[in-house]
């Protein structure tokens, strides 16, 4: 029997889902712990807060609306591309939050223009969105499984429960949308 794919709606539930859960990882740290690296070849806590976003947006402005970045300081800064040694210094806890929200927003104006097909090419749109939002969810996720592993193995901070959602598991270690088959 296959399994029913949700809509880009639900989609955007689970992107919702994926960023609270890394809420619950980091807003109780202090912002030292949040730019605390571990060592110069690794990246702190909040790097990753900002490349879950950095991402998300070059996504969806790359595959399905052309728009300017939020934040072209940080573009820079929050490219895996740059060796962690090269990125620099990481903005305030509350700049990193700032741009994770005006991100959240975009994503959310843009998927739910696409969703109510309020777009050029409204059906092949859905199906790019879909694949976009699954792969946000699931690049929320995987940053997430670092912050996890930094909060608690060298910060000494307990673990929130994971997420509760039916098609979000643990696959080699890290949470993944992943409806069963």
């Amino acid at each position: 029997m296959p399994v029913e794919t949700p809509d880009i709606k639900t989609l955007l539930m689970e992107y919702d889902r994926a960023r609270a859960y890394t809420d619950e990882l980091w807003r109780d740290l202090t912002p030292d712990e949040v730019i605390w690296r571990p060592h110069q070849h690794s990246s702190a806590i909040g790097w990753h807060l900002g490349h879950q976003a950095h991402v998300a947006h070059f996504m969806v402005r790359n595959l399905t609306a052309a728009e300017p970045s939020p934040a072209p300081e940080l573009d820079g800064l929050m490219d895996s591309a740059n060796p962690e040694t090269f990125r620099g210094s990481l903005p305030t806890v509350e700049r990193l939050l700032q741009f994770r929200e005006t991100v959240a927003d975009r994503v959310h104006a843009r998927l739910g223009a696409i969703a109510s097909k309020q777009v050029g090419a409204p059906q092949q749109m859905a199906v790019v969105g879909w694949h976009l939002l699954a792969a946000l969810v699931n690049h929320e996720y995987q940053h997430d499984q670092w912050i996890a592993e930094v909060r608690s193995e060298q910060l000494g901070h307990d673990l929130p429960d994971d997420p509760v959602a039916g098609t979000v598991r643990r696959i080699d270690g890290y949470l993944v949308l992943a409806p069963e088959s």
